[in-house]
């Protein structure tokens, strides 16, 4: 039996939030913790997720709380390997560069096919993950 990806979902949007964890539990091959603030996921990191969905937007009624961009520099700071979605309901390219400048893996809007595009997403980071662990042990041997 193949382990299953542990999963971070970090959004404000409690609804969204939920269904996004109801559409990645029906698939049955995730752990998943969601957090409603970046502060949360911060300090879970120690869970050691495989991957994390973030969205650039958390908005919140504290008045220190962190945004995606500081939460996404947070889990980078914490570790560099962990990839990171960025989620926003903006298509704007300012944001996107902006998100894989401080490095995001991937950029997605949300839309009606946000869970199939996160889907792709997800499958794309682990086939990289996988091509990278092959080409080390290959370059291991050389």
């Amino acid at each position: 039996m193949e382990n299953k990806i542990k999963l971070f979902l970090v959004d404000n949007d409690a609804l969204f939030l939920k269904s996004m964890e109801i559409e990645f539990n029906q698939l049955g091959n995730f752990e998943i913790e969601t957090f409603q603030k970046g502060k949360d996921c911060i300090l879970n990191l120690k869970n050691l997720p495989d991957l994390i969905i973030l969205d650039y937007h958390l908005v919140s009624i504290e008045r220190n709380a962190l945004n995606g961009l500081e939460t996404l520099d947070e889990i980078k700071s914490y570790d560099a390997n962990v990839p990171v979605i960025m989620l926003s309901s903006e298509d704007r390219i300012d944001i996107a560069t902006n998100c894989m400048r401080h490095k995001a893996i991937y950029y997605i809007v949300k839309s009606e096919t946000v869970f199939v595009r996160l889907q792709q997403a997800i499958d794309n980071v682990f086939k990289l993950k996988k091509m990278e662990k092959k080409l080390n042990w290959y370059m291991e041997r050389v």
